[in-house]
């Protein structure tokens, strides 16, 4: 078995509200050891409950403009009027804690990562159809309907481009335990 250090970091897609981040947080919290989360960059404002430099890097648009002029970034993109963005040191520091390094990005940010010499692997969670996420987006009681209907769009894009076969894997979360299980064996395939 190689090291957890030598291990390919995982990028982990999908549309907003697809559940990603439901079933990060039960990875993590099962494997507390194994895994390391990229912290990324945003210029959105923080949700309820979310700290930096825990659920994001939170910085003002003019710092993430520096840090982009920088080439600080692995990758980076503009998403319904904010940056977002993964830095390469949030990458390194996760591999030097002996970790493997899972990044959860966007569509173009798989695009910028396969350019790179990263050799990750790519796995893009999907929602069971457009109606449940869109319930899921409205469900969630902080999207304004601008933001749900942008968020709307790029998931068709996103779904779209993943059918391109740009990820090793597919996988459909219409039961969260399913969708946990296949997690768990795409990453685990090759410890």
């Amino acid at each position: 078995m190689a090291s957890k250090a030598s291990l390919r970091p995982i990028v982990i897609s999908g549309p907003s509200g697809a559940g990603k981040s439901t079933l990060l947080k039960r990875l993590f919290s099962e494997y507390p050891d194994t895994f390391g989360f990229s912290v990324s960059h945003t210029t959105r404002k923080p949700r309820p409950g979310e700290e930096d430099g825990i659920a994001y890097h939170f910085v003002d648009r003019p710092t993430f403009e520096k840090l982009v002029r920088e080439n600080a970034f692995l990758e980076h993109a503009q998403f319904s009027g904010n940056y977002y963005g993964t830095s390469i040191k949030s990458v390194e520091d996760v591999g030097t804690k002996g970790k493997t390094c899972i990044l959860d990005i966007d569509m173009q940010g798989v695009i910028s990562v396969k350019k790179t010499t990263l050799n990750a692997r790519y796995l893009f969670l999907a929602p069971p159809s457009l109606e449940i996420l869109r319930a899921r987006l409205e469900g969630r009681g902080t999207e304004s309907p601008e933001s749900v209907r942008k968020r709307m769009d790029q998931a068709e894009k996103e779904l779209a481009f993943a059918e391109t076969g740009a990820h090793d894997k597919i996988i459909i979360n219409d039961n969260l335990e399913k969708a946990y299980d296949e997690l768990k064996s795409f990453i685990f395939e090759s410890l």
